[in-house]
């Protein structure tokens, strides 16, 4: 059991950027994207404010966000990285196990990471995590460098959208055409 604290608030203004970009899809009628609240027992609540101070997690959560997008259903994480190397230890195993299970299902997932000492948004292919895990579980690194991510994949800003995500899913169902 985890207990909620501070830490959680880590990737806010990160979440915040793809909460409004998901509802800037909503509006031009590309995605229906939900945000997937993590479930939590609270422990200790300040009676003045009414506010959570103590709460453990209910359960491991899947992924961040869930939905469709014209037709094609589509999970992703959102993750933060202020380095030049991410650690597999941001992903955990059951999260693996749902894309996984969400991609042979015939959904799309992926990774959506915010590097943050480059100002970078990535899509990080769930088929490119995979290698990434399994080089970890094989002995292999237990991260991965900047260096090794697929170029064509970072997100430019542009068209009024915070992290245009959807670019980087199309360049993904593209390369599963070919």
């Amino acid at each position: 059991m985890s207990t909620w604290n501070s830490r959680g608030l880590r990737g806010s203004a990160f979440e915040e950027f793809l909460n409004r970009t998901n509802e800037k899809y909503l509006e031009q009628g590309l995605a229906l994207i939900q945000k997937i609240p993590t479930p939590i027992t609270p422990i200790a609540i300040d009676k003045v404010s009414r506010h959570i101070t103590l709460a453990y997690f209910d359960q491991k959560s899947t992924v961040d966000y869930i939905g469709v997008v014209q037709g094609i259903p589509v999970c992703f994480d959102a993750k933060e990285c202020n380095s030049d190397t991410f650690p597999l230890a941001n992903v955990h195993a059951h999260q693996v196990t749902f894309m996984e299970q969400f991609e042979k299902q015939g959904g799309i997932a992926f990774v959506l990471i915010s590097f943050t000492k480059r100002d970078e948004f990535y899509y990080l292919r769930f088929s490119l995590l995979k290698r990434f895990w399994q080089r970890k579980e094989e002995g292999g690194r237990k991260s991965f460098r900047y260096e090794e991510l697929e170029p064509g994949f970072f997100l430019p800003y542009r068209g009024g959208v915070l992290v245009p995500y959807l670019e980087g899913l199309q360049k993904d169902l593209d390369t599963r055409a070919d």
